[in-house]
Order: C-alpha cells, then sequence, then structure tokens
C-alpha cells in the first residue's frame, strides 16, 4: 500500500527527484535526436565529485591521528578499533532507510541535510576531552549516519545524468575520490596535529569544506532529474519523456513495495556474488584503512628507526607517506580499472567480475608480502602496500558499474543501499575492531614488549590476505551469471 503522501505527487514519477523510475512498455517508436550531457550535468556531477572528497576525508582523520587518539584517551588497540567499527555500524544500518527515501523522495534534500549534519557533528567533535571519550565514540557514529545518506544516493545521480558510455566515465572521477578523500584524511589529519600541536584541530577543517559543498548543493544540483531507462534513452533529454509517456502505449508500470524489491535482489546472483566480493574488499581496506600507520610505527620502533612515542604528540609521517600512497594508487588504480574494464567488455562480456577477481587476487599476495617483510626492510613494506592498495582501487568504480547494469533502474538505490550494508557489516564495520582484538589477545599471551606489540598487529593482519582470496572467489562466481542478470535488467 503506497503512502497517501505520495500519491498527491505529478503521476509522472520523472517529475519527482528521486521517485521511483518509469518502466516502459513496448510501444510505438520516437524518433528524437540525443542530445550530449549539458554543462549544467557535469557541473552536478563536480559538486558530487567534491562531497564525495569531503565524505571520505572525515572517514579517515581517525586512523590519521590514531596514535595520538590512543595515548589521549588510553585505549587499548580492542578500544581503538572499535572506534571505526562504531562508524562503520551506524553507516551501514542508515544505508537501507536512505536507500528508501532516495528511491520515493527528493534526493536534494536528503544529500543536503546528510552534509549539514555530518559536518555539524564532526565540527562538535573536536572539542572533546579525554573525560568524555563515550560522547566521542558517539560522535563517530552519528557522523556515519549522515555520510549514508550521500553514499548511498549520490551514485544514482550521476547514473541519471549520463548514458552508459559516458556514465562508466563519471562514476570512474566520482569513486578516484574515495582513495584521494581517504589520503588526504591521513595528510589533514596529521599535518593539522603536527601543525598545531593539539589534534583536535584535524577535526575543524573539513566541516567548513561541507559548507561549502551545501551551498553549490543548493546552487547548482537540480530539484528535478530523471531516472534513465532503455526506453529514455530513445527519448530527448529536453522533456519528451513526459509526451511520450502521454502516447497510446507507453505505460507506467506499478511501484514495487521494498520487500519485493529485496526479493528480487536476492534473486539476482550476479548482485548476491559481487556484493560479497565488494564484501571482502571493505573488509581488507577497513583494516588496512584503520593500523596500517600505526602498524608501521611499530615495526620502525622493531628496526629501531624511531624511538618510541612516550609524549602526547607524536610523529606522524607515517600517516602522511600512507595518505600520499593512497592518493596515488587510489587515482591510478581507479583509471586503470575503468579502462581496463572499457577495452576488455568488447572482447569478453565477463570482463567486469574478472577484472575484479583478479585485482583481488594480486592485492592479497602483495599484502602477504608486504607484512612479511615489515620486520626487516620498511621499504618494501611501503612498496607492497602500494600495489596492495594499487589492486584493491581497480574495483571500486566497476563494481559500482556492475551494479548499475544488473539491476534495474527503479531498484537501484535500495541495490546500493543493501550492498552498502552487507559489505559494511560483514566487512570494515568489523575489521579494525576484530584485529585490534586479536592483537590484544596474543599480546595478552605474550610478555610486554615492543616487539610482541609489532608481531601482535602483523600475525593478525594475516586474516586479511586470506579475505582478500575470498573475495577474489566471490567475483570469479559473479562471471557465471553476469551476462543472464544483464539482459534480465534491460528487459
Amino acid at each position: 500500500h503506497e503512502n497517501t503522501g505520495l500519491q498527491s505527487q505529478p503521476p509522472l514519477e520523472e517529475q519527482n527527484y528521486g521517485a521511483t523510475a518509469a518502466r516502459v512498455r513496448q510501444g510505438p517508436s520516437v524518433s528524437v535526436p540525443r542530445n550530449s550531457p549539458a554543462k549544467r550535468d557535469y557541473l552536478v556531477a563536480a559538486v558530487l565529485c567534491y562531497a564525495n572528497l569531503i565524505n571520505f576525508m572525515d572517514w579517515f582523520i581517525v586512523p590519521g591521528i590514531l596514535l595520538d587518539i590512543q595515548k589521549y584517551f588510553e585505549l587499548s588497540d580492542g578500544d581503538t578499533g572499535l572506534l571505526q567499527t562504531v562508524f562503520i555500524l551506524c553507516y551501514m544500518l542508515a544505508a537501507p532507510i536512505f536507500g528508501y527515501l532516495g528511491d520515493r523522495y527528493n534526493r536534494k534534500i536528503i544529500l543536503g541535510a546528510g552534509i549539514f549534519f555530518w559536518s555539524g557533528v564532526t565540527l562538535g567533535s573536536s572539542f572533546m576531552n579525554e573525560l568524555y571519550y563515550w560522547i566521542f565514540f558517539l560522535s563517530r557514529g552519528l557522523v556515519g549516519i549522515g555520510t549514508a545518506s550521500f553514499s548511498t544516493i549520490a551514485p544514482t545521480i550521476i547514473a541519471d545524468l549520463f548514458e552508459e558510455g559516458k556514465r562508466t566515465t563519471m562514476l570512474s572521477i566520482f569513486y578516484i575520490f574515495i582513495p584521494v578523500g581517504s589520503g588526504l584524511g591521513y595528510v589533514l589529519a596529521a599535518g593539522m596535529a603536527e601543525a598545531t600541536g593539539d589534534w583536535h584541530w584535524a577535526f575543524r577543517v573539513t566541516p567548513c569544506m561541507g559548507g561549502l559543498a551545501l551551498v553549490l548543493l543548493i546552487l547548482l544540483v537540480p530539484d528535478r532529474t530523471q531516472r534513465r531507462t532503455a526506453a529514455h534513452r530513445a527519448l530527448s533529454i529536453s522533456g519528451t519523456i513526459r509526451e511520450a509517456a502521454e502516447k497510446p502505449g507507453l505505460h507506467r508500470t506499478a511501484k514495487t513495495t521494498w520487500c519485493q524489491d529485496v526479493i528480487s535482489l536476492a534473486k539476482n546472483w550476479s548482485f548476491v556474488w559481487s556484493s560479497l566480493g565488494l564484501t571482502a574488499m571493505a573488509f581488507v581496506t577497513g583494516a588496512l584503512g584503520m593500523w596500517v600507520p600505526l602498524f608501521l610505527y611499530r615495526a620502525q620502533v622493531v628496526q629501531g628507526i624511531v624511538s618510541p612515542c612516550l609524549q602526547e604528540s607524536c610523529n606522524s609521517s607515517n600517516s602522511l607517506i600512507f595518505g600520499g600512497i593512497t592518493i596515488g594508487t587510489g587515482i591510478l588504480g581507479v583509471i586503470a580499472g575503468a579502462e581496463a574494464a572499457r577495452r576488455l567488455r568488447k572482447l569478453n562480456n565477463k570482463a567486469d567480475p574478472l577484472i575484479c577477481a583478479a585485482s583481488m587476487f594480486v592485492s592479497a599476495l602483495c599484502l602477504y608480502i608486504a607484512l612479511m617483510a615489515a620486520q626487516t626492510n620498511i621499504l618494501s613494506t611501503f612498496i607492497f602496500i602500494a600495489f596492495g592498495e594499487l589492486f584493491l582501487s581497480v574495483n571500486w568504480a566497476v563494481v559500482t558499474d556492475i551494479l548499475l547494469y544488473v539491476v534495474t533502474p527503479r531498484r537501484q538505490s535500495t541495490a546500493i543501499a543493501l550492498q552498502i550494508l552487507v559489505s559494511h557489516l560483514l566487512g570494515d564495520a568489523g575489521s579494525p575492531y576484530l584485529i585490534g582484538i586479536i592483537s590484544n589477545a596474543i599480546q595478552a599471551r605474550n610478555a610486554h614488549s615492543f616487539r610482541w606489540s609489532f608481531w601482535s598487529m602483523q600475525y593478525s593482519f594475516i586474516l586479511c590476505a586470506f579475505i582478500g582470496v575470498f573475495g577474489g572467489g566471490f567475483f570469479l562466481l559473479t562471471s557465471f551469471y553476469i551476462e543472464e542478470d544483464r539482459k534480465e535488467a534491460e528487459k
């Protein structure tokens, strides 16, 4: 049963920014010249990319100054890992709600409210002292809720603005800002902590950037957009969808309930297996993003390269270097993945999942070598971590593109929300905490020393390499179903 408030909306779904897309049955052909994307479309995409940059900078401010925060609040490895777990748990639980709203209501309002909320909470968290560490944990959870509104809805707006060829390119650009934002989060956090001598200042920059994003969103993003389906692509972007819908033989199908959407997606094996592959990616990236700078610091202490940090403001060079690696490998990886997919699709219809599978296997091997080299050679560790991140980044845009062509447009926000829920629930929601708990358990069984502090983290991290192999297997399974599911979505 539809909400009565929705029934008062204009009858054609495309009139509502974010309403369920109309499905169009076969009818009289409509011959209308196809216009290229307007400049405004590119401006909208640019605003969304900028907001995505801030989104992921907020994600990785905490890992960038993790050693300072751990010392300030006197947290164990397990409690420290819980910081990111609280953030991801709230993020993933909020995602299905925003997916439901994004498929039915005004997406611009939802995005604006989300940006305002997470920027405000981030700014507020910069004033916490050591007596109120639980409020700091809570603030990270609230930031996760705010960012869920953006991550769930923004890709579907880009998908609506561009046709398939340009859509892949624009999504690639959008997803480049995941590693770029993540890396800048490390750089911003470490740089501000070092410049001011107080890690709290790291949380006072992105709220200002968020305010600018909100203004740009209000000024440049339209209140209305069109959901693109195969039939829509035969029409002009300049308003002929309304005219065509009024012609005999072109009718809308009824909206489906959220439960019907979920059941349909559960039967879509390409969506299921690719989501599990993304879950493995999330597990690995979540653990690496949280713990690598601290792991490298402990390795350097064991090798005698640096002395143990006893003062409140610790050396943050590892965060700066790891942030730079994340930015560089992220840009190269996303571009390489998109280009490889574009070229190989012409040769093999299963190219996308096969690319994802191969990159996961190679990434797992590189990360394992990096972990083994950390005790004797920091340079080799940095190099293999860089290669591991590079091959992980190959998959970001490709996985989303898989979802967008195996899921019918009217279910895409719900599909992205469910994928976020599953990948974070089983992936990076638990991996930082799990690595910390395993590290605590190993340290508890052995004498307290800097060497065992390093070994405990090293042994914990090996789990990530095995999870990466499982991820590659899930993408291989995706390749068995992708052709059939794509044809079904195009009907």
